[in-house]
């Protein structure tokens, strides 16, 4: 039997050791826990939705009509009027015919995959796309090929390489959830087409923050979104509430209906929640104001890290990391900034390669340039030390 104990301990010597921390009180840029205020540049609460009077007011209104728990899965007496609508005006949202809810973005990850792909089936993944989608390749029994992080010469040469023979999907995040970067969708959607294959997006990272009215980076990359392209986002970020959703074709949506087992076998989310976010919906559609401040205050960010020499990674979207390269170095800055009052999360492996770590910076629309200071004068400080550079 395996010592869990030995295990455990080697890992906290390798400063790879993870732990809670339990927040008293809403999500917010300034969060309580164990009785101290922190300035928190840690949550993926971009537009500042997730506290928001309005929500919490169709939540409330939610409950009121629906109760609290679905009871059921979908497809026997769980899917209620709110998840139908809230379904049908998130496809007119993002631009596609249908729209499909999960209870998260891994199930909906794990769900496509595995409903599309089987063994004698490829998929083709960048390397530095989250852990569901490299999950959902392995749990489905395809072969998973990777591919260099948005090469698509590469790309190119693993399609060729591996014969045309089984079914195809090429899968790829929109905004790479811990660099921060875009993916080259257009290039993915005609490398797709050249190899007859799905192309999987994950937008978690796009959907309300990027596009037009906030419809997400792969909307906003298309005239006309492929066919053959299936989107998936979260609600959890951006939006404020929880859960996930997957557009595409009638077809898709309805091949997912019968053979998703993360769809099929799960109890439905709560319709109050469904109901809240059908606001958050209007939210995000109205919040022009909201996600021009997010671009000015990275913008803001960026250019005070360079008058500081702070380095930081190329990247446009709220998600702005900050390279240390060893693990426990990135932990100690993390704690240092924490000694100072400011939260940021260290990133170490295995979420990035070894000698990857970084703090992960991320910035809400509730944040305010005074914030922003704070945290540049704080990390010049921080930084400079020898034991936190970059190796």
């Amino acid at each position: 039997m395996q010592n869990l104990a030995a295990a455990l301990s080697e890992r906290k010597q390798q400063q790879l050791y993870r732990t809670r921390q339990t927040l008293d009180g809403p999500q917010d840029v300034v969060v309580r826990i164990d009785g101290r205020e922190y300035l928190s540049f840690c949550s993926n609460d971009y537009l500042g939705l997730a506290n928001h009077p309005l929500l919490i007011e169709a939540f409330k209104q939610g409950i009121e009509r629906f109760g609290v728990g679905s009871g059921a899965a979908h497809l026997i007496t769980g899917h209620s009027y709110a998840h139908q609508a809230l379904e049908e005006e998130l496809a007119a949202f993002v631009g596609r015919p249908r729209a499909l809810l999960f209870s998260t973005g891994y199930m909906a990850n794990l769900g496509v995959v595995s409903a599309l792909m089987g063994r004698g089936g490829k998929v083709f993944e960048d390397r530095l796309n989250h852990a569901s989608l490299i999950d959902a390749a392995l749990l489905s029994g395809a072969r998973l090929i990777r591919y260099a992080h948005k090469d698509i010469e590469n790309l190119h040469r693993k399609v060729v390489q591996t014969g045309m023979a089984g079914e195809r999907l090429i899968a790829s995040d929109g905004v790479f959830s811990m660099d921060g970067d875009c993916a080259p969708l257009v290039d993915l959607a005609a490398a797709a087409a050249g190899a007859d294959a799905w192309l999987l997006i994950d937008d978690a990272h796009g959907l309300g923050v990027l596009g037009k009215h906030g419809c997400g980076w792969c909307a906003d990359q298309f005239a006309e979104v492929p066919g053959n392209t299936i989107l998936m986002a979260t609600l959890g970020k951006a939006f404020g509430t929880f859960g996930a959703f997957v557009a595409g074709s009638d077809d898709l949506i309805e091949t997912l209906i019968q053979q998703a087992r993360t769809f099929v076998y799960t109890t439905a989310t709560p319709p109050a929640l469904a109901w809240a976010t059908r606001t958050a919906l209007q939210l995000v559609r109205e919040g022009d104001a909201l996600r021009e401040k997010l671009s000015e205050l990275v913008r803001y960010f960026r250019r005070g890290a360079a008058e500081l020499g702070v380095p930081l990674m190329p990247s446009e979207t709220p998600i702005q990391p900050l390279p240390v390269g060893d693990a426990g170095a990135a932990l100690a800055l993390s704690e240092a900034l924490r000694a100072q009052g400011i939260l940021v999360t260290a990133i170490r492996p295995p979420t990035v390669a070894k000698g990857a770590a970084r703090l992960r910076i991320t910035f809400s629309a509730r944040h305010e340039r005074a914030q922003l200071d704070r945290l540049l004068e704080t990390l010049a400080s921080c930084y400079g030390k020898a034991s936190f550079a970059a190796r």
